[in-house]
């Protein structure tokens, strides 16, 4: 039998099909097999999707040859079959679903040799202190990078390569860093309770079985978790297979890493936007090769190419930061389960606070769901008391109430720690003139600038938009009139500092200068007991350890209950219920005290009498009689122009466009809560069905009916949407 003359290959660019190239003579294709061929004027990187003997119905002359194979990448079966479920299921096009899961073969180059030194019998020709340091530091004849010796030496590498000039010091390779360190599922046991051992029993057992089966592992804070998804890992590791553990906020991850190196020995790879692009290839490579048996990653990390995927781990699944809202708009939680799903292995989804969906899916036995109804070691959960904004709230101007001032101060005369949450990033929401009235608002979206008094500008924080504070009102011309309304973290810090003047504070916010790398030095130095107020936005309720922390006040429980937003009870009561269980993790005793002004309110209730399980029952019982997802489907469709006439327009037009169905209701199109994003107007449309009809099927065949936009208007299509703004 002849081999296939033909390959359909697919182009990580907005196309939503291959395109057909002939095979040159002498080249050998296998689907998968990453290409170089020829695009319009130039060459591009694709994937092969598929080989045929026949041209597919494009004519034999009109074809190009592939130009290149490149022999150190592929994109497995499992990751196509992923890539065009994504496709089908999302509406995007298959080209930009395949751009998530293609390295640049630049990328996968074998890594540059690595350079050392080490010392000689040559002595230099001059001596000085700096060059004593490193003789002295190399004295024991091994290689080092030219870096590390400089740094253990304490001096500059211009040293280092002056010594190597006069042949005191002499360059040799060194092997090649390996990509992952070996790890040993037995290196260190870990002690379990009665709950976890089952939970982790049951977790084995699905690993050692090999076939496809979901697993909600649901405990309350500082129950174990990790340590019973571990034994899963472990359990994999025993049979050669590989697990990809994903989390939320992997660049925040140092407190996890650490106790994974305590379990296995050294600590998994990891894949993220913060790893550099040589490291990311190594790894990329190191995995499709089965060298690499663990990787920790963000949602991206979906896409590598395991050779032998044995387990998938979503932890936090309830996070909202699993959803990718901008290009491809998929949920990494529910692709993981497709992904287990078409490898036939467990998938696990571990959190305090379970999403509704996953919850559901638990209740109707979808799911296996796992139990851990105490904290690990028999600790106590805080005690949970409400304070009445209206009746016994701070003084005006002020944030923190007399009766969280006192528990604070209690805190702290005891030596521990107290953290106080706001979800608001700067120092104050809104900025507005005295005089008239006037708010300071973003010229690029509808949305006020926040104050950000550390850095002393105003910005926008939809599109980064930032001015310097004005001097006079732009409508009334008064001078110095304008002033901060409503307070941010830095409002809060600056009060804390005059209350406690002695107290050790420490402000945790996405936006403080130094980025992750500061952050994650923030967040160990809390989990030391280097700070005694930590004041934080909800980066501190991402499932960090702080075995000092004793109180946690929560400043305005009530800014997401008045939000239009669906999910927007979910929401509060998970974010409330994760920032109140980072206290007494270490010891009994602790407490939160919970400001707000609807002390009545059901999901208030719901948290100060710890009962996660009355909040369930009602929020799905409301989902429910909604036909809210899980009980019913929802595709959000966003109409951007330049000009807003021509967003309506467009919108109306698929409106009329819709075929006529029983199965599926269309709402709007409607201006969005967030009318003008980046100088573009938005309009929203809404469809909705029923669980079990195909919505994207429906909304394939309405979009073929309509023309497609032209000009600057723009289609953003959001299948099962998390944000409704």
């Amino acid at each position: 039998m002849s081999p296939p003359r033909y390959a359909d290959v697919l182009i990580p660019v907005a196309v939503d099909r291959p395109y057909s190239y002939r095979i040159p003579d002498g080249m050998e294709l296998a689907p998968g097999d990453v290409v170089a061929v020829p695009l319009g004027p130039r060459t591009t990187l694709g994937a092969v999707w598929a080989l045929r003997d026949q041209p597919g119905g494009v004519s034999h002359n009109r074809l190009k040859d592939i130009a290149y194979r490149y022999d150190s990448a592929a994109v497995p079966h499992a990751v196509r079959q992923l890539c065009d479920w994504i496709a089908d299921y999302t509406l995007a096009q298959r080209g930009m679903v395949l751009r998530m899961a293609l390295r640049h073969p630049d990328d996968l180059a074998p890594p540059k040799p690595r350079v050392g030194v080490r010392i000689t019998e040559v002595p230099p020709g001059r001596m000085t202190p700096a060059r004593k340091k490193v003789l002295a530091a190399l004295a024991d004849g091994l290689a080092r990078a030219k870096g590390e010796a400089a740094r253990e030496a304490g001096v500059s590498g211009g040293v280092i390569d002056g010594l190597v000039d006069e042949g005191a010091l002499e360059t040799v390779l060194l092997p090649a860093e390996a990509v992952a360190e070996p790890l040993d599922a037995d290196y260190a046991t870990t002690v379990l309770n009665a709950a976890q051992q089952a939970a982790a029993r049951h977790l084995r057992d699905a690993v050692a079985a090999r076939t496809f089966s979901v697993a909600l592992l649901d405990g309350v804070t500082g129950s174990g978790k990790t340590e019973v998804y571990l034994e899963a890992v472990a359990e994999a590791l025993r049979q050669g297979r590989q697990s990809l553990i994903l989390v939320p906020e992997i660049a925040l991850t140092t407190q996890f890493l650490d106790r994974f190196a305590e379990r296995f020995g050294h600590r998994p790879a990891a894949w993220h936007s913060g790893v550099g692009a040589t490291r990311r290839g190594r790894v990329w490579t190191g995995v499709a090769a089965g060298e690499v048996p663990v990787v920790i990653g963000a949602r991206s990390a979906l896409f590598l190419p395991f050779a032998d995927l044995g387990l998938v781990i979503v932890d936090e699944e309830h996070e909202g930061a699993y959803k990718q809202d901008d290009g491809v708009h998929y949920h990494a939680r529910d692709m993981a389960v497709v992904r287990a799903r078409l490898h036939d292995i467990p998938v696990v989804l571990a959190s305090a606070t379970p999403s509704v969906e996953s919850r559901v899916n638990a209740d109707k036995g979808r799911y296996a769901r796992l139990v851990l109804p105490e904290r690990f070691g028999g600790r106590e959960m805080p005690t949970i008391a409400t304070v009445d904004l209206k009746t016994a709230g701070p003084a005006r101007g002020r944030w923190i109430a007399p009766a969280l001032e006192a528990a604070i101060r209690e805190t702290r005369q005891a030596g521990e720690q107290s953290l106080l949450f706001l979800n608001r990033r700067g120092y104050a929401p809104l900025t507005l003139c005295r005089a008239c009235g006037e708010r300071v608002q973003c010229p690029n979206c509808s949305a006020w600038l926040v104050d950000h008094r550390f850095r002393r500008r105003l910005v926008c924080h939809h599109c980064g938009f930032n001015m310097p504070p004005p001097d006079h009102c732009p409508k009334c011309e008064a001078v110095d009139s304008f002033v901060a309304c409503g307070p941010g973290v830095e409002r809060l810090a600056e009060e804390c500092a005059t209350l406690f003047p002695d107290s050790r504070l420490l402000v945790l916010s996405s936006d403080m200068a130094g980025g992750i790398e500061r952050i994650r030095q923030e967040i160990e130095a809390v989990a030391r007991g280097e700070a005694d107020i930590v004041i934080g936005t909800q980066l501190v309720a991402k499932g960090h350890n702080f075995p000092h922390l004793a109180l946690v006040g929560v400043i305005d429980a009530d800014l997401g209950l008045s939000n239009s937003d669906p999910r927007a009870g979910e929401r509060t009561f998970q974010l409330l219920q994760q920032v109140v269980g980072r206290a007494g993790r270490a010891k009994d005793g602790s407490r939160a005290l919970i400001q707000t002004h609807q002390p009545d309110h059901p999901i208030i209730r719901a948290i100060v009498r710890g009962d996660r399980e009355g909040f369930y029952a009602a929020e799905i019982a409301m989902r429910e009689e909604a036909r809210l997802p899980p009980f019913g489907r929802l595709a959000a469709l966003v109409v951007s122009a330049e000009a807003q006439a021509d967003a309506f327009a467009y919108a109306r037009a698929l409106v009329r466009s819709a075929p006529p169905s029983s199965d599926v209701q269309v709402l709007g199109p409607a201006e969005a809560p967030l009318a003008l994003v980046r100088g573009r107007h938005r309009v929203r449309l809404l469809a909705r069905s029923a669980r079990a009809f195909d919505l994207s099927g429906w909304m394939r065949g309405w979009l073929s009916r309509v023309e497609a936009p032209r000009g600057n208007v723009r289609l953003e299509i959001d299948v099962d949407p998390q944000s409704f703004l």
